[in-house]
């Protein structure tokens, strides 16, 4: 088996985490593509924190602990550990559990450098479309799941075609819109986390949940008119 490239582990952690700028992230992306060392490695660290979320038994670190461990803070930190640990298991699985984030969650800083590496030349689509029923079917067979497609056109928001991408550890439907110059990625996947509004670095993101799917809009327009999308979206269900 090949191993994972040495200068590449704490990278690869760090793009999991959502910690990697856009540029750096897409440049480990793509390393991994010809990589299956550190193509593996970012497989069994999904796996890890899978596992880590889904079975083991938690329970809250008592609070006399928590004091020694940080005595120059006030601060309750939400500190877990996993039952029947012990020595440098312990340690280790703590530092494991500290990982900001769930497998199954979408960070605001992983969707913004999925939707910037997108942006980049020849990336945005994989099937190119303005008619829904040219998008809808090519997603057919590359997911377990059936995206909706829908035409918002009459709304001012034009289908542009779509693509896979991967965020919040799996496979997810992006719908690519287009409003006059600007770009709307639609993010779908069958979960159904909180409906959200946020924005960072100038992109305005809205999430919601309809008929068992969750979406996730990402763009550079303003917050109004892309409310306006999700709006128009979820009135044509």
């Amino acid at each position: 088996m090949t191993e994972p490239c040495a200068d590449k582990r704490l990278l690869l952690t760090a793009d999991l985490d959502g910690e990697l700028d856009a540029g750096r992230s897409a440049e480990l992306h793509n390393h991994m593509r010809g990589c299956p060392g550190c193509a593996a490695l970012r497989d069994d660290l999904l796996s890890l924190r899978r596992t880590l979320a889904t079975d083991i038994a938690y329970h809250r670190v008592p609070h006399a602990l928590r004091q020694k461990l940080a005595p120059s803070t006030k601060r309750e930190t939400a500190w877990r550990l996993p039952a029947g640990f012990a020595g440098g298991a312990l340690a280790a699985g703590m530092a494991l559990l500290l990982l900001p984030h769930s497998p199954d969650a979408v960070s605001t800083n992983e969707l913004l450098a999925s939707h910037l590496r997108a942006l980049q030349p020849g990336h945005l689509t994989d099937v190119a479309s303005n008619d829904q029923h040219n998008v809808k079917p090519w997603f057919d067979g590359k997911l377990d799941f059936a995206p909706p497609v829908r035409d918002v056109s009459a709304q001012g928001f034009v289908l542009d075609g779509g693509r896979l991408d991967y965020v919040g550890g799996r496979t997810v439907a992006v719908l690519v819109y287009l409003r006059q110059k600007h770009v709307i990625d639609l993010y779908v996947r069958p979960d159904a986390p909180t409906a959200v509004s946020n924005t960072a670095n100038g992109y305005n993101i809205v999430s919601w949940t309809q008929n068992g799917f969750a979406f996730t809009a990402i763009s550079d327009l303003n917050i109004n008119e892309l409310q306006q999308f999700a709006d128009a979206f979820q009135a044509q269900s």
